[in-house]
């Protein structure tokens, strides 16, 4: 599985899901809306983490830089 997510594009997405699991650890947002949003925290670090996105293989986009060959 080659990655397709940019270095931005990994440290935006553990960004925000640390970001969403802290909002629902300190009760900011609770209930379902909490729920959601911690499985949304959840898929963001993994793809971070791993820097592979299905939905961007889905679109055919690609975040991560191409090297060029000298």
């Amino acid at each position: 599985m080659k990655g397709n997510m940019g270095t931005l594009d990994r440290v935006l997405r553990i960004l925000v899901a640390l970001i969403l699991g802290a909002l629902y650890l300190f009760d900011v947002v609770q209930g379902t809306l909490g729920i959601v949003l911690l499985i949304i925290a959840g898929i963001l670090l993994v793809t971070g983490l791993i820097g592979y996105c299905h939905l961007y293989t889905l679109l055919g986009i690609s975040t991560q830089c191409k090297k060029e060959s000298a």
